[in-house]
């Protein structure tokens, strides 16, 4: 049924003139992402690192979310186009069926003997053949919008029975993902502390400023697991998790208070990441940030992520770029909830927030200095 409804859908796109990204492509690429999402959940039971296969997975699911909102929105806001048109042109062709029947040709003698009967018809037999064309074209048009919409309802009922699938394994890839976490003790560790030397530093420490201060001179036992030089990392990190940009740094909150930082909207439950390979420095709650990760990429740097609901990993290993070290808070949408958003383009899509800082040397520093395409 699947391959029917794409080879339908292809033809009715090349017919009705649609761009590849129309609604129907739009779709069928949603639930493509899922079926692959499914498909890398299963072989991610048995893989070697299960961490590294179950990053990917919620990854691969978090995409196909992001594919399947955009999908739905699009398909929605096509079908509710097509019915605009159906309604505008139905009294339109109402009246022009009447016109044609009322000008239906009368072969009878006492029309073709009357005076003016001749001419009448002759006329009404003109106007009929110039308008027969037009109205065949404009007929062939609409059949072939009516199977859009048919295709369109189609691609929506099997959208939603991947969805549901989908919105099921994402938070079983999720859980799965954080007891891998906590089970994993492959990691080199550069250093290690104790939770009574921390619990200090943080009664100790009245800002982030001045926590993040003190972790960086705590000792590191250099030299058993070297981090890749940072020389020419800078503008090159991907963003620790998808989203867009509330403040940027230094920008005035409306209370008035400047963060030398980012503020970063993501969506509900988002995995967030490290961008370069770093040394865990701390992972837990501080003041009112949250949860928060320091990670160190070199020596004088740090990457400060505050605002996580939950935090990954083991203060003093050393985590590979690309390594999940916790997840935003927020509910998991239900599937009525999530067809709604998405389709009627509500709902708090980036209700959650993430701090990134970046200190150098012990001082902040725009965070667009390392991260690729600062956002404006």
């Amino acid at each position: 049924m699947k391959a029917l409804i794409a080879a339908t859908a292809m033809a009715v796109l090349a017919s009705s003139g649609f761009a590849q990204e129309s609604p129907v492509a739009l779709a069928e690429a949603a639930v493509a992402q899922f079926h692959d999402a499914h498909s890398r959940l299963e072989a991610a039971q048995s893989a070697s690192d299960r961490v590294k296969a179950l990053t990917g997975v919620v990854q691969a699911y978090e995409e196909g979310l992001e594919a399947m909102r955009s999908g739905l929105r699009q398909v929605s806001l096509r079908e509710a186009e097509l019915s605009r048109e159906f309604a505008d042109e139905s009294g339109q062709y109402a009246q022009l069926l009447g016109i044609l029947v009322g000008m239906k040709p009368d072969a009878s003698p006492e029309a073709l003997v009357h005076p003016s009967g001749p001419l009448g018809q002759a006329r009404a037999g003109m106007l009929v053949a110039s308008v027969a064309p037009t109205v065949q074209a404009q007929v062939e048009d609409m059949r072939v919008r009516l199977e859009e919409v048919q295709i369109l309802r189609e691609l929506q009922n099997e959208a939603l029975e991947t969805l549901s699938q989908g919105l099921q394994e994402v938070q079983q890839a999720r859980t799965e993902l954080s007891q891998a976490m906590s089970d994993r003790t492959d990691l080199p560790q550069r250093f290690t502390t104790t939770p009574e030397r921390i619990k200090t530093l943080i009664d100790s420490s009245e800002t982030l400023e001045a926590f993040a201060s003190g972790l960086a001179v705590m000792d590191v036992v250099d030299g058993i697991s070297p981090l890749p030089d940072l020389g020419s990392a800078q503008g090159s990190w991907p963003m620790p998790v998808p989203g867009r940009m509330l403040r940027n740094f230094n920008e005035a909150d409306a209370a008035g208070v400047k963060r030398p930082g980012w503020l970063w909207a993501a969506r509900p439950l988002s995995l967030v990441t490290t961008p370069w390979p770093a040394t865990l420095r701390y992972k837990g709650p501080f003041l009112d940030y949250g949860n928060v990760i320091i990670l160190e990429p070199a020596n004088d740097v740090l990457l400060i992520l505050a605002g996580l609901d939950e935090v990954y990993g083991d203060i003093g290993a050393v985590l590979p770029a690309g390594t999940a070290v916790g997840l935003m808070g927020g509910a998991a949408p239900d599937l009525d909830d999530f067809v709604e958003n998405a389709t009627q383009g509500t709902g708090v899509s980036l209700s959650e927030t993430l701090y990134i800082e970046v200190r150098e040397g012990g001082q902040p520093v725009n965070p667009e200095h390392w991260f690729a395409g600062a956002p404006l």
